[in-house]
């Protein structure tokens, strides 16, 4: 079954008016709840919740204005004042194209357009976080406005490898090395941690952040098997002010939405905020320091807010085809495979969540938000909270199948080095290790019948 774009709210035929009888749903399509839209165009990612009070729709529209906005550099008379000092890209969707994940550059001459590099060195922050290199503090910011040194750039060489798998197909695997050149601030220095990530998806952000803490320590005291386990990250919320479970970022590193907008607006964009109202200079850098702003802070706090809104309502595109009989195959060998061991589904978010339309939903994120040991392969070696260099968030799979439709040029994993799903599984080690190998040990028949049901998600 397809969904094309059809008359109703945004252009797109309401749940309500699904669920009313106008039209027939499985209830397995409902990835978002109600919050769910059928749509799979390449703007399936970019649809406001049909279930999201039309009062709101001015917020929304001011939100999304504000995430595809392009910044520039202060003084100007111009409300969008206030890029940098240092930068990455000059507004949000650069990196998050159509709200879908970023990609990797295919080798040494590919710019970073949608990657960005960690930093840290050995150590911790006040707060138990990663301790930011001294003179580049916690991410590289390759560009600068005029008048202050980008920091340097950073570029990937592949090394590649053949995985054989059980019916003799062949699948080749690519890991990056990264190199620097141009620092401005002078060498990295031997015991710097580097880690690339890729931007991932903004969808469903707000159905993730009204899960409840209670249902994510039980998804970690749950008995799992085959060596899986899966923890909490505890980590600093820089608005309450006091330690908590983190749930997004890579590492699940983050506490709250709010925080982590503002963290994307100051490291990506250099754009202050209410809860970041510094520029992001270090002590080494004095032509950063000596830049002028765009206002104290750059985004007012309604503007954050409504930048927040706009990401917590975004739909949740519908599955596809879920009683296509080799979908329905696929996801038996999904299970069989402990896939859903850390890929969790259904959850259901808290009755008293920050919006009402949030609120006592049954999602099927296919994530248990948890950390995980995902072995060597995986690993970048740089620890964040309690998370390990070998750790990472399960990351939702809901419209997964969707990413190459939207962005073709999307990677998948943290860093995009997988072009396809089936890479991306190969990649999988430590807990994720006896999914891998039940994977490679599919007949040709079945493995593509698990590949369908992934791209029906």
């Amino acid at each position: 079954m397809k969904f094309g774009r059809v008359a109703g709210y945004l252009g797109i035929l309401p749940l309500a008016l699904l669920l009313s009888g106008a039209a027939s749903v499985d209830t397995k399509a409902l990835s978002g709840g109600s919050g769910t839209v059928f749509d799979d165009s390449r703007e399936a990612y970019s649809q406001a919740s049909p279930v999201m009070d039309p009062d709101n729709m001015a917020a929304f529209i001011q939100g999304r204005g504000l995430f595809r906005q392009s910044w520039v550099v202060a003084p100007a008379n111009d409300r969008a004042a206030g890029l940098g000092p240092l930068y990455n890209r000059i507004s949000c969707i650069a990196c998050h194209a159509k709200n879908g994940r970023g990609g990797a550059p295919d080798g040494p001459d590919g710019s970073m357009q949608a990657m960005l590099l960690r930093l840290s060195i050995p150590g911790s922050n006040p707060h138990g976080g990663p301790k930011p290199h001294p003179a580049y503090g916690d991410q590289l910011n390759e560009r600068g406005v005029p008048g202050v040194p980008g920091e340097g750039i950073g570029f990937l060489i592949y090394d590649e490898h053949v995985e054989t798998l059980a019916d003799g197909s062949k699948v080749s695997l690519r890991k990056a090395n990264i190199h620097f050149k141009e620092m401005a601030y002078g060498a990295l220095g031997a015991d710097v941690m580097v880690s690339p990530r890729v931007g991932p998806v903004i969808y469903g952000l707000g159905l993730l952040e009204a899960v409840s803490d209670d249902t994510i320590l039980a998804l970690a005291k749950q008995t799992k098997p085959d060596g899986i386990a899966g923890r909490v990250n505890i980590v600093w919320d820089a608005m309450a002010q006091k330690e908590a479970i983190g749930r997004f970022g890579m590492k699940a590193n983050v506490a709250t939405l709010t925080e982590q907008i503002a963290n994307a607006f100051s490291g990506d964009l250099g754009i202050t905020s209410p809860l970041l109202p510094q520029e992001n200079c270090t002590k080494v850098q004095t032509a950063c320091q000596r830049a002028p702003s765009g206002g104290e802070p750059e985004l007012t706090r309604a503007e954050l807010y409504a930048t927040v809104f706009y990401q917590r309502m975004l739909a949740v595109p519908a599955r596809r085809d879920v009683n296509d009989k080799q979908v329905i195959q696929g996801s038996r060998l999904f299970v069989q495979a402990r896939c859903i061991a850390c890929h969790a589904s259904p959850l259901r978010t808290r009755p008293d969540a920050a919006l009402p339309a949030l609120s006592n939903q049954l999602i099927r994120p296919y994530t248990d938000l948890l950390l995980h040991d995902m072995g060597p392969g995986l690993a970048d070696g740089r620890s964040d909270y309690l998370a390990t260099g070998r750790e990472w968030r399960t990351p939702p799979l809901w419209g997964i199948g969707l990413t190459h439709k939207v962005n073709p040029d999307a990677g998948y994993l943290h860093d995009g080095r997988a072009r396809t799903l089936l890479e991306a599984i190969m990649w999988h080690g430590g807990e994720g290790n006896f999914s891998k190998e039940a994977v490679r040990a599919m007949s040709t028949e079945d493995r593509s019948a698990l590949l369908r049901f992934l791209e029906s998600l």
